[in-house]
Formats: C-alpha cells, structure tokens, sequence
C-alpha cells in the first residue's frame, strides 16, 4: 500500500468506532488522513492502518471553533463523526452534536473548497421527544446551511468487532439470567455492518456520491428488538429468559440508572447504562424508510451490497461462549 494521492482528509472522530473503518478505507485508497481528536495521544493505534506519515493525529475540540478550523485547513473534504448517546459534563447533545456539528461546517464553509460528509443516525427528527434525535436533526440543518452540497450519512445500528450493540447485549446475557425487553421488544431496527457505512462514506470524498442529500443506511434484514436479542442468546450459546419491560418500567429504571450513574461519577459499567433519552428512542423504529429506497439514496443505491448480521456477528461474539470458539453449539 503507498499514498497515491495528494488529497487530504479530515475525520472528526476518526478514532472511534466507525472512526477507524472510515480511516483504513480511506489510507486504502492512498488519501492523506488527518485525524481530527480530543486526545491525540490516544490515537496511535490507527498508524498501523497505513503507510508511515500517512496518518496524521491533531488535537481538535468541536466545542472550540478555533481548533475545528485548524484541523480543517488545507483539508479536500471533511468528515465528521463525532456523537455521543448519552450526555457527560460538558458533552451534552447540544454542544456536541448539534453545535458541534454546525462549526465543523462553518470551517468547512470557510476552506471553501472542501466536502463535507457528516455522519448522522436514522430517526433524527426536530419534533422527536428524544434530545438525541432533535440534536441530530440540528445537526443536519447546520450542515445544510453552511454547506448546501454537504452529505449527510444516516445508519441504523452500526455492527462490527467493537460495537456497542451486540458486545453489550452478550455481555448482559454472560451476567444476568434475564434479559429485559424494553417496550416488549417490538421496536425495529436494520444493522447495518461498519464496513459498509465507511465504504459509503470513502466512495463520498470520491465524488461517488451526489452531494446536497441525506442518505439512509441499512443492511439487508429488518428485526425487531426481541429478535436481535434472542439471535445473541443464540450465538453466543446462553439460554435466556427474555422479559417484556413495559414503557413506565423502563423509563423508571432508566432514571434509576441515571442517578447511580452520576452518584457514582460515571463507573457503572457501559453494559448496564440506559437513559430514558434512550428509552425514548427505543419508542420509533430504526429502519430506512421508503422514500430513500425509491429516490435510490440507500447502500444498495450507492452499488454497495451490505453485509448481513449472520455473515458478520458469530465471528466476534464466539468470545462470550462459555468455552470461546471451542464451545459446543448447545444453550447453557
């Protein structure tokens, strides 16, 4: 692999999650990446994804502009992935995603010359109930308006090796006898594989893909939340009870949750977490809708053929087994 172009990429949360997806497809296409993160000293992992001086760290704050527009300088097209699912200190959903968002393109605006792809979630919407869900669409406004050829990336639950979806619904049903269904499991999603959204998102700073849209990502299957749960049990070998969680249950414990969380200054575990910000999500569903599959602004509209939940998830939750990749295919 050896840098074949002299273009130059910033990613915004390029170290996270769907982050370092999004950087190995671009150093694969021989794009110079820079990496746009609060803590670039926790970067390093991401050298290997590319040849030496490929990949570069810088130290960046969305909720400082200045910073913003100094990782955006002299950048060919800039990403943006950069969201949190619940609020911490200074990281709330406004600062973070809606006005962080907003001065990301604002520098993008000013560079002149840049694209713009920002990375938002399939059920934002400025009337939600959810915080997460009105931010997101603030987000998307801001991008618009700053930059009107801007693409915006919406995905469904996002699965890989390092998800936090089907890691911490293992993790729960490796610690617990039970498994509640939040809303009785009804909700219903479309995982949509980490590859495919950074192929997406690589074949944007391309110019593959028409600007001045919103694309929805999905992958091939459309479940529900019970589904999902029970196809962890199931890979993972564990025979579960799975319990409906009835709304005002789940929005109680949620708000339990909340306060043992700050009463214990953040240190309960990521597996247990929940909002009622989340909870509130849980209430729509996740899926594309039907105006993108016919206007063709989905991954099989982009030629990407996604990946399905069975091709991918057994090959990392095979860990949460009792005995690993060695354990028998029988319940426990």
């Amino acid at each position: 692999m050896s840098v074949t172009s002299a273009k130059l990429v910033t990613v915004f949360g390029g170290s996270g999650f769907v982050g370092r997806h999004v950087v190995r497809a671009l150093a694969k296409r021989g794009y110079r990446v820079r990496v746009a993160v609060r803590r670039p000293d926790l970067a390093g992992h991401l050298q290997p994804l590319g040849v030496v001086g490929q990949i570069h760290a810088v130290q960046a704050n969305l909720r400082y502009p200045q910073s913003v527009a100094r990782a955006v300088k002299g950048s060919d097209a800039v990403i943006n992935l950069v969201g949190i699912l619940q609020e911490q200190g200074r990281q709330t959903f406004d600062s973070v995603q809606a006005e962080g968002a907003r001065a990301v393109a604002t520098a993008t605006a000013a560079a002149g010359r840049a694209t713009l792809v920002h990375m938002s979630a399939i059920g934002a919407d400025a009337a939600s109930a959810s915080q997460y869900a009105r931010t997101k669409a603030s987000a998307e406004a801001a991008v618009f308006e700053a930059v009107p050829g801007a693409i915006v990336m919406r995905a469904s639950i996002i699965f890989g090796p390092e998800d936090g979806f089907f890691n911490r619904f293992a993790t729960l049903a490796r610690m617990l006898p039970v498994l509640p269904l939040v809303g009785g499991g009804a909700t219903r999603f479309q995982p949509v594989y980490v590859g495919d959204v950074a192929e997406a998102i690589a074949r944007a700073v391309d110019g593959q893909v028409v600007g001045g849209k919103i694309y929805e990502l999905g992958g091939p299957e459309v479940k529900s939340f019970a589904e999902l749960i029970a196809y962890v049990c199931e890979v993972t070998g564990r025979k579960r009870l799975l319990a409906p969680l009835p709304w005002p249950l789940a929005s109680l414990q949620a708000g339990v949750l909340e306060v043992v969380d700050k009463l214990t200054f953040g240190l309960l575990p990521d597996a247990i977490k929940m909002t009622r910000d989340q909870v509130t999500l849980l209430k729509s569903d996740n899926i594309v809708s039907e105006a993108a599959v016919a206007e063709g602004r989905t991954l099989a509209g982009l030629d990407i053929t996604p990946h399905s939940i069975e091709a991918i998830v057994p090959g990392y939750l095979w860990r949460f087994r009792k005995s690993g990749q060695f354990e028998a295919a029988r319940p426990s």
